[in-house]
């Protein structure tokens, strides 16, 4: 968490004015459900469940103080009913028959809003399909070269905030998963990274020049999908110098979520695992997106990456050193936004005695990242006006695979990556941070 000028309780500027919410995607899935829920909310109809700065609740001093309020009349964060709602697509239906087509929310959901999101229509959007193979977007900017791509994204972000008389935005990338890369040369740099999108260099992604729009622009970026975008040098250090938040990256919804949470269960207890097979069945966009052996192989990066770091097994090599990890992502049209993720789960314990756990979790994969988008917009547009910039692993809580800085390692646990963001609240607001160490925490057990 870096910031030159960072400012702390009284000194935080409140959140005034309108707060743009701008979505890369914004008729997919996650983003229309994401913004009829914000609606519904805002019209008294549903409540925000899954979103901790709505609902959660953050504790401050000793347990005996019984203070307890909700992170939303603790931190001050924009409220809901100033958020506007913009963004890109690659197909030009507006939100309310973008959010038809997904099938996600019911009608009894969808109508008493559908003036409102029938009224939000996407910007043409900057796509190359050499990036995501099985779709074949029809609503896309024509530009020259990745230089005008990037200049005319600059310019949408502009009329935007201009049109809403806006002061500040946020930018969340809910695009579809791209194909694998890797960071080359052109990436260590931010003159590197410039020259190769002067020079229409073909291993740049459309997510990237979005990121770079957003950064030049001043607006802080959220990468919600496993692509590269962000997590090269050249993006970091152009946010640091730029003053800008950046985090990601690819929202922890259905299975990986519940990995963050057995795997340390499973460490704390020094239990053993043999092998950990995880399958998911999904229908939806993304379902057809991760149908393409590269997009998929960006996923499974991200998915594979977690028990590794969870577990440690270069420090405990008697219980995780050779243990099999799989994982699978199966398209099946029928299930659409309503996936299943089954694991299997061999784990062994005293004297080696094998055991053996099922997960067979029915979830709803928008139902569980619209609340996650509506956090990270909020708490970004904070770190924004407290004075953060680079990257901000403290919303590490909300990410598969969690950006942190060159030489770290990322942490997965999701209690652990719980405390850490609830202790920056505390430490941004001026109130102790809670550790549970040291002879207050004794003093305070024995009273």
């Amino acid at each position: 968490m870096k910031g030159k000028n960072l400012k702390k309780g009284r000194d935080i500027p409140p959140p005034k004015g309108k707060l743009g919410i701008l979505i890369s995607g914004i008729g997919g899935a996650v983003s229309t459900t994401f913004i009829a829920g914000v609606e519904l909310v805002r019209r008294g109809l549903a409540e925000p469940v899954g979103s901790l700065t709505q609902l959660g609740t953050i504790r401050l001093g000793k347990r005996f103080e019984h203070r307890s309020p909700k992170i939303k009349d603790f931190v001050p964060l924009a409220d809901l009913n100033d958020l506007v709602f913009g963004g890109w697509d690659i197909y030009e239906a507006n939100c309310f028959e973008a959010a038809l087509y997904a099938r996600v929310l019911n009608r009894e959901h969808l109508d008493p809003v559908r003036d409102f999101l029938s009224e939000i229509r996407p910007m043409k959007a900057v796509f190359d399909r050499r990036f995501v193979k099985n779709l074949d977007g029809t609503y896309i900017k024509s530009g020259s070269g990745l230089r005008g791509k990037v200049n005319e994204l600059k310019a949408d972000i502009a009329e935007f905030k201009a049109r809403n008389s806006l002061d500040r935005c946020v930018m969340i990338w809910c695009g579809s998963t791209e194909v694998h890369l890797k960071p080359l040369e052109i990436h260590r740099s931010v003159e590197s990274l410039q020259k190769a999108i002067d020079e229409n260099d073909p291993s740049i992604p459309p997510s990237m020049l979005y990121a770079l729009a957003a950064l030049e622009s001043g607006v802080p970026f959220i990468n919600g999908a496993p692509n590269l975008t962000l997590d090269v040098p050249a993006m970091v250090d152009l946010a640091d110098s730029m003053g800008v938040p950046v985090t990601g990256k690819d929202f922890k919804t259905g299975q990986t979520l519940m990995k963050t949470i057995l795997a340390p269960g499973l460490k704390s207890r020094m239990l053993g695992l043999e092998g950990w097979y995880s399958t998911n069945i999904l229908g939806n966009r993304d379902g057809l997106v991760l149908d393409d052996p590269e997009s998929f192989k960006t996923k499974e990066e991200s998915k594979l990456s977690v028990l590794e770091y969870l577990l440690q097994p270069h420090l405990y090599p008697v219980l995780y050193k050779n243990y099999y990890h799989k994982v699978t992502i199966n398209y099946y049209p029928p299930r659409g936004d309503n996936k299943e993720g089954w694991d299997a789960i061999d784990i062994f314990g005293w004297l080696g005695y094998p055991m053996q756990i099922k997960v067979d979790f029915l979830c709803r994969d928008s139902i569980l990242a619209a609340p996650l988008v509506l956090d990270l917009v909020l708490f970004m547009d904070l770190a924004q006006r407290v004075g953060m910039s680079g990257i901000q692993e403290w919303l590490s809580f909300y990410f598969k695979n969690p950006m942190v800085k060159e030489n770290l390692y990322p942490e997965h646990d999701l209690s652990i990556q719980s405390m850490k963001l609830k202790n920056t609240l505390r430490y941004l607001m001026g109130e102790e941070q809670i550790t549970h160490f040291g002879l207050d925490y004794y003093m305070e057990e024995s009273s």
